[in-house]
């Protein structure tokens, strides 16, 4: 009898064990594969990183070499009116004059090549370059007022010999190109919704979190672009929001925005658009 009693009580130690040996194996499974995740968004995370460093380094590139062709203009520009200035312009000057339109023509188009370039780096979804969107805006407002300059020497040449008026219109199509331009880094875009129905539709996802414990909502690295409304964020300086609360996905400093609350509708009133979309062209708003 005695000996049997042991060999229950064994049994039920030996039984416990495993149970416990299994909840143990269970979370260990489940620690490891969070863990892994981790390990991959981290590689992801520096890949990104590089990438972006890439970005910068060609973007910056390209930025000063542009401002060098601004320079370079605005000198032929004034050795233009210097020499235009000679009322006994003789006729090797006048070569020289018309070679130097053709070189300013030549620095239009050449900026404008590196303009389409910068944007394409500036409009990649996947990795944000705030870094670099002021000085290009900045950038696009130089490019455009010495296209206004040059309109202006255009002008004055007018009075001296057509030539000179033909060279420079024929390239009057850059102009159309850097006002196109600037217009493309003034859009921003604005969505919202419920959180389901923000998921279902590509603009959100929820991540981040510990075995599935206090994920986030992040705005999804291949959005859909389709679902958010396109704006003129130098026109428009308020948005409405229908929904009772109002949580920002994307990144907009406080400072910058007041909202005002009329029952279910919300004005999102944009007191410092520079600052507002500084950090993102994207606004993503989840309503409850």
């Amino acid at each position: 009898m005695k000996h049997l009693f042991y060999f229950l009580i064994g049994t039920s130690l030996l039984i416990s064990c495993n149970g416990d040996n299994d909840t143990t194996g269970s979370i260990g499974s489940a620690n490891n594969e969070e863990l892994a995740r981790l390990k991959s968004e981290n590689r992801a995370l520096e890949d990104r990183l590089v990438e972006k460093d890439s970005v910068l380094n060609e973007s910056f590139m390209l930025f000063n070499e542009i401002e060098e062709n601004l320079a370079k203009i605005n000198l032929k520009e004034d050795e233009i009116r210097f020499r235009t200035n000679d009322v006994e312009l003789a006729e090797d000057g006048k070569q020289w004059i018309i070679q130097e339109i053709q070189n300013i023509n030549y620095l239009r188009e050449a900026n404008q090549k590196k303009v389409k370039e910068l944007n394409v780096k500036l409009n990649n979804k996947d990795i944000e370059i705030s870094e670099l969107k002021s000085l290009v805006s900045n950038l696009m407002n130089k490019i455009q007022v010495q296209e206004e300059e040059i309109e202006m020497l255009r002008v004055e040449l007018a009075e001296l010999d057509r030539e000179y008026v033909e060279l420079l219109e024929a390239y009057q199509e850059q102009t159309e190109i850097t006002v196109a331009t600037i217009k493309e880094l003034n859009k921003a875009y604005y969505a919202y919704g419920s959180q389901d129905e923000l998921i279902a539709n590509g603009v959100i996802i929820k991540e981040g979190g510990f075995i599935g414990i206090g994920k986030k909502q992040a705005l999804k690295s291949d959005f859909n672009d389709d679902y958010f409304t396109e704006i003129d964020l130098t026109q428009k300086d308020a948005i409405e929001i229908i929904g009772k609360k109002l949580n920002f996905i994307t990144d907009h400093p406080s400072s910058s925005y007041e909202i005002k609350t009329e029952g279910e509708n919300n004005i999102i009133k944009i007191k410092d658009p520079k600052s507002f979309w500084k950090v993102s062209k994207y606004l993503v708003v989840v309503v409850g």
